[in-house]
């Protein structure tokens, strides 16, 4: 006997001599030549797909060819956002047994109704997870949905997925969920203040790590817009506007991430499948809107630099120095790229535009992996522009299924969001009837070919189920935590030290001022409520100092604030700006005329903000730092400012004696630094405006278009600029 049998918790394990790791939960093997293969057709004959020793594509073609178009269109689905277990007040509700969690008593690995649907009758394969409850329920979960998939015909494994999930603060706009502890490092534009590719590399190989003890086995990124666009609300997700180190910090990311070591094509049990996004760049909207929201839908290239925007996958992305030799898959934007389709002239969101999709990113740049669109592009358009979704973009007047046609037509392989086969099996008809019936199955079978690939590439076929205790052992182990929290420290930027204030001696009396955030909107377009907010918990603050509730009691302040916080661009019906200052900003100097058309809900042609108004609503943080300063007198004033998009400091600058800038990371990290136990290394990436007037001047596709601030000690604050503690410029390393 040529393996080893295993018992493990709910399946078995088959340790082949020469050859793959095998788990079952079904007990449905063949063995053939000495070895140990599944039998996932149940045929009780060895078929190519079930054959590990070929390669993946071989596998992956023999399983399309088999498949009938409603297993094909399951594969074309990608679920809409799960949470482990879904608690009531989700924005994304789920069901057990007909009750809601709490009232089911069910454990909180359990599957919910809705994914025993999806799985059983949609043929959902690939599934968007959120938020785990910790690893052990993450392990039971995804073990019971895996039994569950290959229970079914052909035995398909899920393929889970996650956004982002290893930031240490709660910033930016996307779900980025902690859970399953995983090791906490700086957002994407806070390892840009690295300006270290290789520790991006350092990162990816971690998380990579992480996201396989959970189950996980593809990455909704990295996201490597380039963002020339300070206003831009995905900022902090990014790599920053410099395309050079983008594609470096790219090529880095995605090679640590999909590399199994000792593999000869790369990839294998170690894998994950990077999805890069978003084609072709989405850090152009005008006036800096998202394209999330219908107000935000188009991206504008006044600069001429669209060809630069698409080098990061190009160059990056595409071209990689490691085996696996380009991202698994790539997502396009939501949006319109304004009056750059040279072959139809056509304004349609990019999934939709033949021109971006087929003629760009499959025939001139010969693309051949998974193109996934981004979530909830094909439902119907809300009545309220400002409404969440409605993201069907220059396709308003067709049909929901018609949507999907086109857009399988161009090259795209998945739709983001969708929980429903019909619409792609009604598009698929509607195919056959335009095209012919040969044609669609082909095509069908193309995207069949593609995704499959993807699957058999990491292994999942052969083992999908996870071992609890080496999860556990895995996910956030001390090792992985002090790489996460040792980024954090090098990622703050420190801006200003005047006259030697940090750092701090440690148990100094110290005054921290409680913040305060007016009513805004939220990321889902609904109003939260105003937010009174103690910027540090009190243990820990207890930890480095003596906390005092009044200035006049304090040795030192330390004010938390963040970048200014306005409603992305659009107010009441109307289109304003976003302001990168706390004051209240009226565009006197905005365009007169937007560079973008009309919509589906407005048919006016401009959309220009001159002259409006809008508020910050966290414009105390400002006031906190002026009150602060003029109650300590000559004390020193500590400002922490986490920077979300670049901010006009001259506000507040002058009122304070040391700036550190931080992107997504720890109130220890932070404190650590302030008493010296570590010392600034971070520096910026990216250019910090004088004011707004620079802002709107500047090209929204064009980097480094702004004019800077100048501090009070005429330390310039541009792209690559920061300090040490004596106030001496850091350098590249």
């Amino acid at each position: 006997m040529a393996y080893k049998k295993i018992q493990k918790q709910g399946y078995t394990l088959y340790q082949n001599e020469n050859g793959k790791q095998i788990g079952t939960a079904n007990g449905k093997i063949l063995e053939q030549d000495g070895l140990i293969f599944k039998d996932l057709a149940g045929t009780g004959a060895l078929l190519p797909y079930e054959d590990w020793r070929l390669p993946a594509t071989e596998r992956a073609r023999d399983l399309a060819e088999r498949l009938p178009v409603e297993a094909i269109a399951g594969l074309m689905l990608y679920s809409s956002h799960q949470v482990i277990p879904s608690l009531p007040g989700s924005p994304f509700p789920a069901t057990y047994g007909g009750k809601s969690f709490p009232e089911s008593g069910c454990e909180p690995w359990s599957m919910s109704d809705q994914q025993k649907e999806f799985l059983t009758q949609d043929n959902i394969r690939h599934v968007l997870v959120t938020t785990f409850q910790d690893t052990r329920t993450a392990v039971r979960w995804q073990n019971s949905m895996q039994a569950c998939a290959e229970s079914l015909p052909y035995g398909i494994p899920v393929n889970f997925s996650s956004d982002p999930r290893h930031g240490s603060a709660d910033s930016g706009a996307e779900y980025k969920t902690g859970g399953g502890e995983v090791s906490k490092w700086p957002e994407g534009i806070g390892m840009a203040a690295l300006f270290d590719p290789e520790r991006t590399r350092e990162f990816a190989r971690i998380i990579s790590s992480e996201y396989r003890a959970l189950g996980i086995t593809t990455a909704l990124g990295p996201q490597i817009d380039l963002c020339t666009e300070p206003r831009w609300m995905r900022l902090p997700d990014t790599m920053g506007p410099d395309c050079e180190m983008t594609i470096r910090m790219t090529k880095a990311y995605c090679d640590a991430l999909q590399t199994t070591e000792d593999s000869a094509d790369g990839w294998g049990s170690q894998s994950v499948n990077a999805m890069v996004k978003h084609w072709p760049g989405g850090g152009t909207g005008e006036g800096g809107r998202d394209a999330h929201y219908s107000f935000g839908q188009f991206a504008v290239y006044p600069g001429g630099r669209f060809e630069e925007h698409m080098r990061p996958f190009t160059e990056g992305a595409f071209a990689l120095g490691g085996p696996t030799q380009k991202a698994a898959a790539v997502m396009p934007y939501y949006t319109v790229s304004w009056n750059q389709d040279k072959k139809n002239h056509e304004n349609v969101g990019n999934s939709y535009s033949e021109y971006i999709i087929r003629d760009l990113l499959r025939d001139s740049c010969g693309y051949d992996g998974v193109v996934c669109t981004d979530w909830g592009i094909t439902q119907d358009p809300a009545d309220d522009m400002d409404a969440f979704g409605s993201r069907c973009f220059g396709t308003e007047s067709l049909s929901v299924a018609e949507r999907h046609l086109r857009i399988i037509m161009n090259g795209v392989d998945q739709f983001g969001g969708n929980n429903d086969k019909e619409p792609i099996l009604e598009a698929y008809r509607i195919g056959c009837e335009r095209y012919g019936e040969s044609v669609m199955r082909r095509r069908m079978e193309e995207s069949a070919v593609r995704i499959l690939t993807n699957i058999f590439r990491v292994g999942l076929f052969e083992n999908p189920y996870l071992d609890e205790e080496e999860s556990v052992r895995t996910v956030g182990c001390e090792a992985y935590v002090q790489a996460g929290y040792q980024a954090q420290l090098d990622s703050v930027v420190l801006l200003k030290n005047k006259s030697a204030a940090l750092p701090l001696q440690k148990q100094l009396k110290v005054y921290v001022p409680d913040r305060h955030i007016r009513p805004k909107k939220g990321f889902m377009r609904f109003m939260e409520e105003e937010q009174f907010l103690h910027p540090v918990h009190n243990r820990l603050l207890s930890e480095y100092f003596h906390a005092v509730s009044t200035p006049e009691e304090a040795d030192a302040a330390i004010v938390f604030i963040e970048s200014p916080l306005t409603n992305g661009g659009y107010e009441n019906h109307s289109y304003v700006p976003i302001s990168l200052q706390y004051r209240p900003y009226q565009a006197v100097s905005a365009r007169e005329t937007s560079i973008a058309g009309s919509t589906w809900w407005q048919k006016d042609t401009n959309r220009s903000y001159l002259g409006k108004t809008v508020h910050a609503a966290n414009e105390e943080d400002l006031d906190l730092v002026i009150n602060t300063k003029k109650a300590m007198k000559e004390k020193p004033v500590i400002v922490c400012i986490t920077m979300h998009n670049p901010t006009v400091c001259s506000e507040f600058e002058p009122y304070a004696d040391a700036i550190l800038c931080e992107f997504g990371v720890s109130r220890q990290a932070l404190l650590d630094l302030i008493i010296g136990a570590a010392s600034p290394k971070g520096r910026l990436p990216v250019q910090l405006p004088l004011n707004m007037e620079t802002v709107e001047r500047h090209c929204e596709d064009v980097a480094f278009d702004l004019t800077p601030y100048t501090d009070e000690e005429g330390h310039v604050y541009d792209y690559g600029y920061g300090i040490d503690f004596s106030g001496a410029l850091l350098k590249q390393q």
